[in-house]
């Protein structure tokens, strides 16, 4: 990896950008005071009927991340389920990276939904369960960790906190190993509003904490993407004792994983998998009780995550592939169903910007020639 500067014009600006060397190390091992999984995305590539997945650039961004010691969470909405990736391609996708991955605990989990059952319709809890008993066994027979995602139908199904209680109690009774829930905000998913069968967060975190009462220790943690910090560490706070609070807050992270004398958050992101380098140099500092270190590499990266999930949230996966390309971990800017186009221009230089103050460009002359190509290919100011 070249350790030099680059620059690149960019509209709107009077000097050229420099892209600063990253100056990060090529490699780090899992972090040991936190668990952290990124969540990964697909990389796809221009196919004569549309996009198809482009199998080689998706194992490779694994290995990526598992060479900075992450885990890697497989087929969670990051990867597009229920925004372009089927579960038919989901289980491959997890097939293949249990293949892949290393020998390590906790290396892999995966996201265990209903896509089998189309959106828009309303089922009896049996299906709804048998749906996702049959992801999870399929999961579980890979070897790897699970992931319970929130469920679309399961929403639009529910009639209270009871359905949701006795959905995820049969699923954990049969779980072989502890798994992670996936609590997943309408910011991310509008159709998830009301989950757990509650108008507000108070109620809902009542549903989550009763089912934990009854099957704490089938749990490893809950992983909480509502975007608000307060209520996270709030909740965090009431959770049992041995089940870990993994934030999924891509604009608090870094604050909610550092913690304080009360305690901290484990972390489930896909944030880190735009700012894969410097969040593994953090997290290291973070174990060498270096929590200047860590500052200073893990808080520059919030501003380009805040910019990444800005509203609409659920399009961030955009800034995930958009970075990936620029950092040369896949050759095509390309995302399945053709998402890529659902950030604009001007949304893409500002990543770039701060992507580069980030030291999240990993190779500064190889994005610097990547931006400079997509930029000619633009036309007209209104695409900036």
């Amino acid at each position: 990896m070249p350790e030099v500067n680059a620059s690149i014009r960019l509209p709107g600006r009077d000097e050229p950008l420099v892209i600063p060397a990253p100056g990060w190390a090529a490699s780090y091992p899992p972090p040991a005071s936190r668990r952290v999984f990124a969540a990964a995305h697909v990389a796809a590539s221009p196919g004569p009927g549309g996009e198809d997945i482009d199998w080689e650039s998706t194992m490779r961004f694994r290995e990526h991340l598992w060479a900075h010691g992450f885990g890697v969470a497989e087929a969670m909405d990051t990867a597009q389920r229920g925004m372009g990736l089927s579960w038919e391609q989901a289980r491959e996708l997890i097939a293949r990276s249990a293949a892949r991955a290393p020998d390590r605990d906790g290396a892999l989990a995966c996201g265990v939904g209903t896509d089998q059952l189309a959106d828009g319709e309303s089922y009896p809890m049996t299906r709804i369960i048998d749906a996702y008993a049959e992801q999870m066994a399929f999961v579980q027979e890979a070897g790897a960790d699970v992931i319970l995602m929130a469920s679309r139908a399961l929403a639009a199904s529910a009639r209270g906190p009871a359905d949701y209680l006795e959905v995820y109690g049969s699923l954990l009774e049969h779980a072989e190993r502890p798994v992670i829930l996936h609590w997943l905000g309408e910011a991310f998913d509008p159709a998830l509003r009301g989950y757990w069968g509650g108008t507000g967060f108070e109620a809902a975190a009542g549903t989550v904490l009763s089912l934990l009462d009854r099957y704490g220790e089938k749990v490893d943690g809950v992983k909480l993407s509502v975007l608000d910090a307060g209520l996270e560490v709030a909740l965090r706070r009431r959770l049992p004792a041995g089940v870990r609070l993994y934030t999924g807050d891509d604009f608090g992270y870094a604050e909610l994983i550092r913690g304080d004398a009360r305690g901290h958050s484990d972390a489930l992101l896909g944030a880190f998998a735009a700012i894969t380098a410097p969040a593994a140099a953090a997290l290291a500092a973070l174990d060498r009780g270096d929590l200047a270190g860590y500052d200073a590499a893990m808080n520059p990266t919030v501003p380009l995550s805040r910019l990444i999930f800005e509203p609409p949230t659920y399009y961030y996966k955009v800034g995930v592939a958009f970075l990936a390309w620029l950092n040369g971990l896949q050759p095509d800017f390309t995302m399945l169903g053709g998402l890529q186009r659902r950030r604009p221009a001007r949304h893409l230089i500002r990543v770039f910007e701060r992507a580069a103050a980030a030291r999240a460009l990993t190779d500064p002359e190889l994005a610097a020639e990547r931006m400079s190509s997509l930029l000619a290919t633009l036309a007209g100011p209104e695409r900036v």
